[in-house]
Order: C-alpha cells, then structure tokens, then sequence
C-alpha cells in the first residue's frame, strides 16, 4: 500500500515537473518570439501609442512701421490635442468641443473615437477659448501653450499689410509676398507623450532660433492713421463707393500711407466680402482725369514751348472728328500756365496738337505710365497707355487730359512727386528694411531713382503752375492751407461704362493730386473718390480731404510754415475739375 501511494506521488511530482518545464519552455520560446522576431513591429506601435515625428515652425516674423510699431505680430495661443483612447464619450465631447471651436462635431466624433494616444484638435486657439474647453474637464483633452497672428490695430493699413490663414501662413498683401521671410524655420521633432497622453518635450523644442524675420516698412502708422480718418469721411460725406489715399515723400519715394476705405478687419478677415481685401492702390487702374494735364504741360515745356504761350480755347467747345470736347467755363486765350490753373481740356488737347502724339507719349512713359513700378507687391497693374501710333485724333486730346488712359493710384502719386523733387522719377518704397528675430538687420532697401522723366527747369515750372492751381482763381481753393504754397491739381474724370464701350452716364472719379511745400517738398498727397454722389469735381470732394491729410501729417511732423500772413479767405465757389 506504502508502494503504492509513494509510486502516485512519484508520478503526480513528475507530471507537475513536466508541466512547469512545458511552462517555462513555453514562457522561454514567447519571450524569445516577441524580444527577438516580433521586437521591431512592436516597438513602432510603442512609438506610434506615445510617440509621434510632427514637422513645428517657429513663430512669425512681425510686420512693423518705419517708427518700429507693430502692424503685424503674434500673441500667444493655445494647442489643443488629445489622447482619443482616453475620451469617455466620443460624441458628446466632439458637440461640446465643436461648438466652442466651430468645428464640424461629426469630423471631431471621428478623431476621437479612435484609440489613438494622439491627435489634434486645433491650433491657435484664443485663450478665452481654451479657458472654455478647460472648463469642461474632458478627460484625454490637453492644452499646449503656441502662438496666432494678431493685428493689433485692427483695420489700419489692412489692404497693405494682408493676412495669413488657419496655418499661420500669408494669404493676402505683405503677408503673402513676403511669407518666406516672415514665417518660422521649420524643424522635425519626436513628441513623447506620457501614460496620460500629455506631451513631455513639446515647449523645449519651440526654441528662438525658428522665429521668422521681420520687415519694417517705409509707413508712418500715424500719418496712415490720418489718412483713413480723412478718406473715410470724404467718402462718407459724399456717399461714395470707395476712395484711396496716399502719402509719399518725393525725395526717396517712401509711401507713409496707403489708405483704402471701405476697411475690414484682418483679425475676422471671413466676415468681409473679398474684394475689400484687395489692395487697388496698387491693382487697380483708373482714368485720372485732369490730375494728368500737368504731365501734359510737362511734354510741352520739353518741347520748348514756353509756360506765357497763348493758345485759343474755342469758347468752351471743340470738335475732333465727330467728337465734341467742352470745358466747365467758355475760354478765349489762355496761356499754358491757365490752362492748368483753370484746367482747360480744350486747351491740354490743343497742346498735344502743337507738340504731335509722339513727345505726349515719350513724357508720359518717361513719367512711368503704361508700366509697373516693380514696387514688389503682388499683382500690380500697368495701367493702359497704348502706344501713339495707334492713337486717333480724339484718342490724343481724350489722353492730353486724362481720359482713355488708365493708370494706378501708385503710378500717379510717382509721377506727381517727380515733378516734386525735380524732375526725377524714383522707385516707389514701401518695405525699408529686413531685420532678424535678435533685431539684426539682414536687407536694407535705398532710395533708387529710375530715371529723369523731365528737366529740373521744366519741373520748376509745373509746380509754379500747380501752385497757381491752389489759388484764387483756381480750380483747388479748397486745398489751401494758411502759411504754406501748396501746389496741386484737380481732377474729374467720367467713368468707363460696363462692357467698355462709351461712359456711364452721372459715375464720376474725383482726384487731387499735390505737394507741399512750394520750396521744399515734403510730402505728395493723393486723394481719389470712387463714384461720389451730387457733388463729383475733384476741387470740391477730394480736395478737402488732400487738405486735412498734409495739413495734420506736417503738423505730427513739426514741419514749420513758410510764411506767416494769413491768407485771405475765398469764396465757396472753386473747385470744378
């Protein structure tokens, strides 16, 4: 019996032993499968649950005005990702989430019914936002400090600085021509998440080094802030369209001002209807009317005729062809000087008549018109200056004084501040300078003239014609200005009906162009208003606005009058073309 109890024991012992050898083998021969054949498979899926190789960019570089305000920077932000094998509820945090962010719920359902350790939610998310989500308390949701593009004077100088889109990357204006130079370096990384999904190593790699260069541009924030109140309410007041003002310094061609209205605010950039955006100083053409028998004036001068020569105005009606041209007033004699003070048309078509197609045609390409100013923007226009031998008689009489010509808000303001300066025409500036994210300058920009579009004794002479202008007996009494020569020209100029073919009856384009002062020119003004109502001559609608504008910029920048009489005051009346 002893036998054969001790006999089972033997073999139940044995049986055991077997089993934990058969155990230990089995443990031996897994262990070997996963460390040696199956370690790299399992390895990754390790990686892909708590790691993830993502491609960061630095934060951008800022847009500043030449006095080194901020037009365009970043603020700080939140990411926001999460662990979706964490998220309780999948749809109720997708509806809670969605909402707040404005994100489709459906799409975010998706994300996070997933039993992946990482996905992102959004980027660049205000942190009153975040603060929202935060308070939710959604287990697998995470927040990460990051940073957005914020303008922080909301419409100012809009249509020239742009705006850059949900990846922090330029759409519109300065922001997308410059978008190599303003956004951040980029650089691989691996995100290491811990047990709860959060990310260990995220801040650590969004080192200084990535941030994006700077451009400071040739923009005085103030004299910009100036001219869009000025505009606004010239084409307010005149229940406008739009209008445009600019403000350049006719000695190195610097724009301090490019303002547009209507505005929009490139912070909510989706609520504004797309054509706002645009930047039509610079894309647009128009014709400009009067504004351009000062270049007129100029191409006779370098012909030789002089400023005191007499030609007949035909008593306010004149016939090319089967044409009929009128000016506001009937004009017997007028002498080059009246013709621009008064602003004849007949008189500007006589002239072309006297000097031929050719020499109107060498001036105004000298002065720039009919090609770009290769100011570096996207999408700039050439305006339209077909070439004279394809002009018939009234193409030149309509051209001598503005109309079947077509230039941009750019090259005009140009032209004006070569007569300015002298005579010489400059490349307009816009961006002054490119400067690192430790302040270092990388790229400075220089005043460049392009070429000398006419004489300095022929300019000398313009501006005492465009001096006349603001006078008395002249057509821009409103643009005068005690203690200072001002010199500028009106311009009223009947728009193209749609489908090109003839004018629309009662559209109007008012300009005045000018500088001052008289001497030493400081600063050149432009102001244009797109289809006002009631009133249209340029004297009377954009000329108080051209006023405003250099009155308030020389007062900001102390620049003193030259005279101290003051004038006499005029009569309401001025102000026609």
């Amino acid at each position: 019996m002893a036998g054969d109890f001790n006999s089972r024991i033997r073999r139940r012992i044995v049986v055991i032993q077997v089993i934990m050898v058969a155990s230990i083998l089995l443990l031996c021969g897994k262990s070997f499968d996963i460390q040696v054949f199956k370690a790299k498979e399992l390895s990754e899926k390790a990686e892909n649950d708590y790691s993830r190789n993502i491609t960061i960019k630095g934060e951008r570089g800022q847009i500043l005005d030449q006095n080194m305000n901020k037009l365009g920077a970043s603020i700080d932000a939140v990411t926001i990702t999460a662990c979706p094998a964490k998220i309780a509820d999948a749809g109720d945090a997708a509806k809670k989430i969605g909402a707040l962010l404005g994100i489709n719920p459906k799409s975010l359902k998706e994300t996070f019914a997933s039993k992946r350790m990482f996905a992102w939610v959004q980027r660049g998310v205000t942190p009153d936002q975040a603060e929202k989500i935060q308070a939710l308390n959604i287990t697998g949701i995470y927040f990460e400090k990051d940073s957005r593009r914020y303008y922080p004077n909301r419409s100012l100088a809009a249509q020239v600085i742009g705006f850059t889109g949900a990846d922090d990357s330029g759409l519109e204006g300065l922001e997308n021509r410059y978008n190599s130079i303003l956004e951040g370096r980029t650089r691989k990384i691996s995100l290491t998440r811990d047990g709860n999904g959060r990310i260990l190593d995220y801040e650590k790699k969004r080192v200084s080094e990535l941030k994006g260069d700077s451009i400071v541009l040739t923009l005085d924030k103030k004299i910009q802030f100036l001219s869009e109140q000025a505009l606004e309410q010239a084409v307010t007041n005149h229940q406008a369209r739009s209008g445009m003002a600019l403000v350049m310094k006719p000695g190195t061609g610097e724009l301090l001002a490019i303002a547009h209205y209507p505005e929009f605010n490139p912070n909510n950039y989706k609520g504004y209807n797309r054509d706002t955006y645009r930047n039509r100083a610079i894309t647009d053409a128009f014709e400009p009317g009067s504004a351009m028998k000062v270049f007129t004036a100029a191409a006779a001068l370098e012909k030789g005729v002089t400023p005191k020569t007499i030609i007949f105005c035909e008593k306010g009606t004149y016939r090319i062809g089967s044409f009929t041209i009128h000016d506001t007033h009937s004009y017997e004699w007028l002498t080059i000087r009246q013709i621009i003070q008064l602003s004849s048309n007949i008189g500007a078509a006589k002239i072309t008549e006297s000097i031929g197609d050719k020499a109107l045609y060498n001036c105004l390409t000298g002065f720039g018109f009919g090609s770009r100013t290769d100011i570096g923007i996207t999408g700039e226009t050439p305006g339209n200056l077909i070439p004279y031998r394809k002009w018939s008689k009234i193409d030149s009489g309509a051209i001598s004084f503005g109309q079947g010509i077509s230039a941009s808000a750019l090259q005009l303001i140009t032209g004006i501040s070569a007569i300015a300066n002298g005579g010489n025409l400059m490349k307009p500036m816009l961006v002054k300078k490119i400067i690192s994210s430790q302040g270092e300058l990388i790229q400075e920009y220089q005043p460049e003239i392009v070429r000398r579009a006419v004489s300095p004794e022929t300019a000398h002479e313009i501006k005492a014609m465009m001096n006349l202008v603001v006078s008395r007996e002249g057509t821009g009494t409103k643009a005068i200005i005690d203690g200072y020569e001002i010199c500028g020209k009106t311009g009223t100029a009947q728009k193209v009906a749609e489908g090109g073919k003839g004018y629309a009856k009662n559209k109007y384009t008012s300009v005045f162009a000018g500088f001052a002062p008289l001497e030493n020119p400081e600063l050149a003004v432009l102001v244009i208003v797109d289809e006002p109502q009631k009133q249209y001559y340029g004297g009377d609608v954009a000329a108080p606005a051209f006023k405003t504008i250099l009155a308030e910029s020389f007062n900001y920048l102390n620049i003193p009058p030259e005279k101290d009489k003051t004038l006499v005051a005029l009569a309401p009346e001025g102000g026609k073309n």
